[in-house]
């Protein structure tokens, strides 16, 4: 048996560490309060789908025409909303509409017309158009999601809609006409 030196020690098994009750509740605790922050890190990374609403589908050109001279005023890019499916749908939903866009709705009957905006998110300006394509009704800035009645106050075919203060900014009138 060889003998140990003076001073040397035995190699001895270290205790493990053992935790107190106050610091297991405080390693639980600082797990709960990380597990929420480790989920809205993950949350804010995945790629969310923006809220567009429908998209713009160019269906043709419309124009509007002084009432004295015929001459263009100005010339928009429209979507038509002919069927009882279209007319209903209108442009709700639509997040926005570029100043050179609009919707011409094209009626069954001539007769006075109302329209609301209900689930509609932009502002528009209703241009009430007579079957002879004369406007016989403006209704600028209409209100937003609002359920009061926008009516024509004349008997109308057509409809247009438009970004609202369009009809002021390049000036149009009751007797301007539209083509399409």
């Amino acid at each position: 048996m060889a003998k140990r030196k003076k001073g040397a020690s035995k190699k001895t098994k270290q205790p493990t560490p053992v935790q107190t009750p106050r610091q297991k509740r405080m390693g639980y605790l600082l797990l709960l309060l990380l597990l929420p922050m480790a989920g809205g890190i993950i949350y804010s990374t995945i790629p969310k789908k923006p809220k567009v609403g429908p998209q713009f589908i160019k269906e043709g050109e419309l124009q509007f025409l002084a009432a004295e001279k015929d001459s263009v005023i100005r010339a928009i890019d429209i979507e038509i909303a002919d069927t009882p499916d279209t007319r209903t749908q209108g442009l709700m939903w639509r997040r926005s509409m570029e100043d050179k866009q609009g919707m011409l709705f094209i009626m069954e009957e001539t007769e006075p017309q109302s329209f609301w905006m209900l689930n509609t998110y932009i502002s528009l300006d209703i241009i009430y158009v007579n079957e002879n394509k004369e406007i016989v009704s403006i209704q600028a800035n209409t209100t937003p999601q609002s359920i009061q009645p926008v009516p024509s106050g004349e008997a109308a075919k057509y409809v247009v809609e438009v970004n609202a203060g369009f009809c002021e900014q390049f000036g149009l009138k009751v007797g301007d006409r539209i083509q399409w």
